[in-house]
């Protein structure tokens, strides 16, 4: 949809809290409000997920929307003639704040719960080593021990046959004396008349 068409929609939730953004846009009639929404339902899964933000301490510091590509298309109309039709596109961007700054003490907690890992590897049993099995075509010991050397090939005798073309005059003796003229021509003149 059109940035312009979006916008409307953008404007009415700037600045808001994300709690009350979130019904406004449940309830407006705009067909736009449904794509704001499911931005901003995303925004805040990666803030509660990534950094650890309580959700209620959020607002909407800045959303802003670019014009995309424009797809062009043509509607044919009367008298031959043809009108364009633009399929406008939009790129949305936004920005979530906290109202109420958090301490650095806590941010520096929060970091360090992120790059923690989540499971001790080395609690984790370890398998006995299975005894490997050696194959049958691999070589031995022996083998190794000598320069490689490839297998001579028995030669196989190539039978070469005489290839003739056939002229023009051997095609003539094929089709019955007929000049073969061959492609459409043939094919039309080929089929029985009834």
């Amino acid at each position: 949809m059109s940035a312009r068409k979006v916008r409307l929609v953008t404007n009415l939730i700037l600045g808001m809290g994300v709690l009350s953004a979130q019904a406004q846009l449940r309830f407006s009639n705009k067909r736009s409000a449904q794509a704001v929404l499911k931005l901003l339902n995303s925004a805040l899964a990666n803030a509660e997920n990534n950094f650890k933000l309580n959700k209620n301490n959020l607002y909407i510091k800045s959303i802003y929307i670019d014009e995309g590509p424009v797809l062009k298309r043509w509607l044919p109309r009367a008298h031959g003639r043809a009108t364009p039709i633009k399929k406008r596109t939009a790129h949305l961007n936004l920005i979530l704040d906290e109202k109420e700054p958090t301490p650095a003490a806590e941010i520096a907690k929060r970091k360090k719960e992120i790059t923690a890992p989540t499971k001790d590897v080395t609690a984790r049993p370890v398998r006995p080593a299975k005894e490997a099995k050696e194959p049958a075509d691999l070589p031995s010991e022996k083998d190794l021990d000598r320069p490689f050397v490839e297998e001579e090939k028995p030669e196989t005798k190539v039978e070469q046959k005489e290839i003739t073309r056939k002229g023009w005059q051997d095609r003539k003796q094929d089709k019955g004396g007929k000049r073969g003229l061959g492609g459409a021509f043939n094919k039309i003149f080929r089929r029985k008349s009834f």
